[in-house]
């Protein structure tokens, strides 16, 4: 674990406490008294990995959606019943838990199962949160044993036992038995002024009816007491003995059956009490796990990251102090984030600037950041990288003490001792107004040697002060930064920005002024200057002055950067957007020359269908038709789409070409797959059934798998046996061939189709008998290849012929 004595100084504690408000049970309040920072890297990325998914579960929890299995569904932890001391006391054999206790663990039980069914669920989106959940043993064997036999009160039910349910039958009979015994014998003494008052009421456990003192020998019965006055006795009368003497052996009988119940419930809850006990300390790391992703998403933290041990490295940016965003939050203020980066070149930051001006905050704010991400808790910042630090050891404060006689200065110097004989280079140290509480001169040049020998000890270091040795330290030794909180000199108010790579003027009698000192106490002060002084305070003040200035123009550049891009970026989305819509124009009016082309060349063809001969001509004209209106097509797409397409456009000059890979290739129309690289940038491919050797220049494009062609795997190769067709017409021709031997030949020439991404093709089978048309229907019904098939229209050739469409891949 780290050594981090100045956790108390950095207000820990009180950090556990915030995070606290989000925690439901006194389990997780528990888990989270044990939290503490770690120095083991594998450990402390553990529990940020549950973070991260925590904080993930809780964002898809609450974005509205549909349910589903995966779906995120937020876990509850108020209102958990505290069952640590009950299950303390299952390990000692032969008790017997409370009703009431019993009820609870029930209750707890019932929860962890809903917890673990919804992290279940989960597990493919969030495999750490699935695996909390199964550590929870299924409990539903023990609930549906257990449930419904205790009441919310902790009192056993009726049907918990048979013979609990007859014996408390047998004393709701005996109760109104005894009343209406007592009813009888008040309706007998109702007018012969032996009754005090007219009703029945319990003494001892017994029924018994008030009677007036010294009329007992008329109502003949035992006492069990009289009133504080003495004027009332209760009166047990003699027929009702032995109805009360059978109501408490029944009670007496129904106590015994209880103790029985709950024994036998007590032990089989301690039969599964490793299980409970592992259940209930789920619940308690969980609830504490959401605690943390809650704290996150409210205060807008991060996960932090970590640097590797050769290259240390500490940067925040947009860092804030928990504990002091949630007070301004309070009080409406906005609070200033601070950003910097530390690394092996750079280990040392010096902070100067005014009272006030939240230089020991930023000081804070570092340490507890660096203890919150050693302890898995995400931290308050746009962006976090930390070393695993082994201490974080502070010197902030005034430490004086009268009752051990220790000045300022002198506790100063004990704790500076402290720390530099416990440093180590990979501690955190956080020094606040070093040097102070003597003489500037020499505080000033202590201040440095300390800084000093904490460089050569290569620990990181943050330092705030205010004497000039350590601000001249800062702006010339080599490692160390000069950091300075802004001023503004317009309404003598610190701005709590931090800026880097100058020092910051203290700004003394100007705040001595803004709080309220005389003026001509403050002048006095400025005549006391000493020219020296006064030069270096005007010199610090233009310099600080410059650095806002140039802040201001870098900013504004930046400013008009950004505009600048986001203008190119909008003109490229309207120039796209234009070239979309002439694109989206060229391709309808294309769309309507290929359907005006292929009327006419219907009317046409229609026109000469005379003779056979003509009809025969005219089937010819109709494919050779139909081969151009595809090609033009095709080629459309190839050249003026993807010409256009602006996906295409810009790409890498060298396309990512793998083996197995579709391709386009110049001045090929069908589609290519990649065979094998070959040397000095040549591709063997596979255009349909032709190979060829091409140059990788002569690649277009790499195509998606969106056809029906099957990608092979690399170092896989296919060669097919039989004959091969030319799919330029995409048809076979089977007249006059066995059906055996059609059917064969056809289903090759599926295979094959399917595998050059034909999409549509035809096979001529003549009239004849119809044996064979029946067989080939038959055959298409079923192949794996084929998505449907219908007969061929009059000029692709009529009842003689099948068009076929195959499914795609």
């Amino acid at each position: 674990m780290m050594h981090h004595t100045s956790a108390g100084l950095l207000e820990f504690e009180d950090l556990r406490a915030l995070v606290g408000r989000y925690l439901g049970s006194a389990m997780g309040r528990e888990e989270l008294a044990r939290v503490a920072p770690d120095t083991r890297r594998d450990s402390i990325d553990q529990m940020h990995a549950h973070n991260a998914e925590a904080v993930e579960y809780l964002q898809s929890a609450a974005k509205p959606q549909t349910a589903a299995r995966g779906t995120a569904t937020r876990l509850r932890f108020t209102d958990l019943p505290d069952c640590r001391l009950s299950i303390q006391k299952l390990r000692i054999e032969g008790t017997a838990l409370e009703g009431k206790e019993i009820f609870d663990l029930i209750v707890l039980l019932d929860r962890a199962s809903d917890s673990r069914l919804l992290l279940e669920t989960c597990g493919g989106r969030f495999p750490l949160l699935a695996a909390m959940g199964r550590s929870i043993a299924d409990m539903r064997p023990v609930l549906q044993h257990l449930s419904n036999r205790i009441l919310p009160d902790g009192s056993v039910a009726d049907h918990a036992s048979v013979a609990l349910n007859r014996i408390r039958r047998g004393i709701e009979r005996q109760k109104q038995n005894i009343q209406a015994s007592l009813e009888r014998f008040l309706r007998a003494h109702r007018t012969d002024g032996v009754l005090q008052e007219d009703f029945v009421t319990l003494r001892n456990d017994r029924y018994v009816v008030p009677i007036v003192a010294g009329q007992q020998v008329r109502a003949q019965g035992v006492i069990h007491g009289s009133s504080g006055s003495g004027h009332t006795l209760f009166v047990e009368p003699l027929d009702t003995i032995e109805m009360n003497n059978e109501l408490v052996r029944l009670v007496e009988e129904e106590l015994r059956e209880i103790y029985r119940i709950l024994k036998e419930m007590t032990d089989r809850l301690r039969s599964q009490w490793p299980a409970i006990a592992a259940a209930v300390e789920t619940l308690g790391r969980l609830d504490l796990l959401f605690a943390k992703a809650n704290f996150a998403m409210e205060f807008d933290c991060v996960i932090p990251g970590f640097s590797k041990p050769d290259a240390p490295r500490l940067h925040v940016e947009g860092a804030r102090h928990p504990l002091l965003e949630d007070v301004l939050r309070r009080q409406r203020k906005p609070i200033v984030p601070v950003s910097f980066t530390l690394d092996a070149s750079r280990r040392t930051l010096l902070l100067s600037g005014p009272n006030t001006g939240g230089k020991t905050v930023t000081l804070k704010t570092v340490g507890l950041l660096a203890l919150m991400a050693q302890s898995g808790i995400p931290v308050p910042a746009r962006e976090a990288e930390f070393p695993v630090f082994d201490s974080v050891l502070a010197d902030l404060g005034d430490n004086q003490s009268i009752a051990e006689s220790l000045s300022s200065f002198s506790s100063h110097i004990r704790r500076m001792e402290e720390i530099l004989t416990t440093v180590t280079p990979d501690s955190l140290v956080l020094l606040d107004e070093l040097g102070r509480a003597t003489d500037p001169e020499e505080g000033g040049a202590l201040g440095v040697a300390i800084v000093d020998q904490l460089g050569k000890w290569k620990a990181f270091t943050l330092a705030s002060t205010h004497l000039l040795a350590l601000k001249i330290y800062g702006g010339s030794r080599e490692g160390v930064v000069n950091g300075s909180m802004g001023f503004d000199r317009d309404t003598l108010a610190p701005t709590f920005q931090l800026r880097l790579g100058s020092p910051g003027e203290s700004a003394g009698l100007a705040i001595a002024s803004r709080l309220g000192m005389p003026p001509d106490l403050i002048a006095k002060a400025r005549e006391a200057l000493s020219s020296h002084q006064r030069a270096l305070t005007d010199f610090l003040e233009q310099l600080q002055k410059r650095i806002a200035e140039a802040s201001e123009e870098k900013q504004h550049y930046q400013d008009e950067r950004r505009a600048l891009e986001a203008r190119e970026k909008a003109l490229a989305q309207e120039w796209q957007q234009r070239e979309t819509a002439k694109l989206k124009e060229l391709e309808r009016r294309s769309e309507e020359l290929m359907r005006q082309f292929e009327e006419r060349s219907q009317q046409t063809i229609e026109s000469i269908y005379q003779t056979a001969q003509q009809k025969k001509a005219a089937e010819v004209s109709q494919r050779k038709a139909s081969k151009a209106m595809r090609e033009f097509r095709e080629e459309f797409q190839a050249t003026v789409l993807a010409a256009n397409d602006p996906a295409r456009q810009g790409a890498a000059p060298r396309l990512k070409i793998e083996e197995g890979v579709r391709v386009r290739l110049k001045n090929v129309r069908e589609p290519a797959r990649v065979k094998r690289k070959l040397t000095g940038d040549r591709l063997e491919v596979e255009a349909g059934f032709l190979k060829l050797q091409v140059s990788i220049d002569d690649v277009v494009e790499v195509l998606p798998e969106t056809g029906g062609g099957s990608r092979l795997p690399s170092g896989v190769t296919l060669q097919t046996s039989g004959p091969r067709w030319d799919f330029s017409y995409r048809e076979i021709n089977i007249i006059g061939k066995h059906v055996e031997e059609a059917l064969e030949e056809l289903d090759k020439f599926l295979d094959q189709a399917a595998m050059a991404d034909v999409q549509q093709v035809r096979v001529v089978h003549g009239h004849g008998m119809g044996v064979l048309k029946k067989a080939v229907a038959e055959f298409l019904s079923r192949h794996p290849h084929v998505a449907r098939f219908h007969g061929a229209s009059q000029s692709e050739g009529g009842a003689g012929a099948t068009v076929v469409e195959l499914r795609e891949a």
